[in-house]
């Protein structure tokens, strides 16, 4: 039968090594799942796939896990940065928790003229993309970067990697994206306020930015995250 619970471990994983197991891990897998010697789990970290671990020492506080068969390789994601502006704490969650589901390799808040939130709580949005790899059966978690301001990342682009900038008031998905190169790619999404009007104009004059609409209805932030990682998915991800 195969294993109802997934745990991510910040160890190497392989045939017959033992897992050691944090205070709160143990917590969770014998005082709130109630497992017991024997019982199989599954395992990842982010870098030696998925594997299926036997418990072989279940306590309060501590506890063990033993390397039985990888089960998974490591399945990375395409190489897609997701940039956003952070809104309220709920629905920034939310956009993390897609953002990694969906397939994004790197998730990077940035700070616009008219963000509303001029900071995060990073390791709380890298704990949700570990939770959204957890239950979702990936292999991979994205990481979580500190916030930064949106000229500084330009200011720093590396123009290799093209740019897929959500602007409601230009061309749909597929005029913007019908022949461009596959590679290194990110996405940008504006605040709840939109991107001011120096932003749009200064992306527009970049070469590698590839403006795209995300159809006639203007979209919260958090949909609009959603929206904007399946059209790239569906036009140059890994969904084809």
């Amino acid at each position: 039968m195969a294993s109802k619970v997934r745990l991510f471990v910040d160890c190497p994983l392989a045939e017959g090594l033992d897992v050691p197991l944090a205070k709160e891990q143990a917590h969770y897998l014998f005082g709130v799942m109630r497992l017991d010697v024997g019982t199989v789990i599954s395992l990842f970290n982010g870098k030696d796939g998925e594997w299926d671990a036997e418990v072989v020492q279940a306590g309060k506080k501590s506890g063990s896990l033993r390397c039985v068969v990888q089960t998974k390789p490591l399945q990375m994601p395409p190489d897609l940065w997701f940039y956003f502006a952070p809104i309220k704490k709920d629905r920034t969650d939310f956009i993390v928790e897609k953002a990694a589901e969906m397939g994004a390799a790197k998730i990077i808040p940035v700070q616009t003229e008219f963000t509303n939130s001029a900071r995060i709580n990073q390791e709380r949005l890298q704990a949700h993309a570990l939770e959204a790899a957890e239950q979702c059966g990936g292999t991979f978690v994205p990481e979580v970067m500190e916030l930064q301001k949106l000229p500084k990342v330009l200011d720093h682009w590396d123009a290799s990697r093209q740019l897929m900038f959500c602007d409601e008031t230009l061309v749909g998905a597929k005029e913007a994206l019908g022949n461009v190169p596959r590679g290194p790619w990110a996405i940008l999404i504006g605040p709840e306020g939109g991107f001011s009007e120096s932003e749009r104009e200064r992306l527009k004059r970049q070469p590698y930015a590839h403006s795209v609409s995300l159809g006639p209805r203007i979209l919260r932030a958090d949909t609009a995250a959603v929206a904007a990682v399946t059209v790239w998915q569906q036009h140059l991800g890994d969904w084809e």
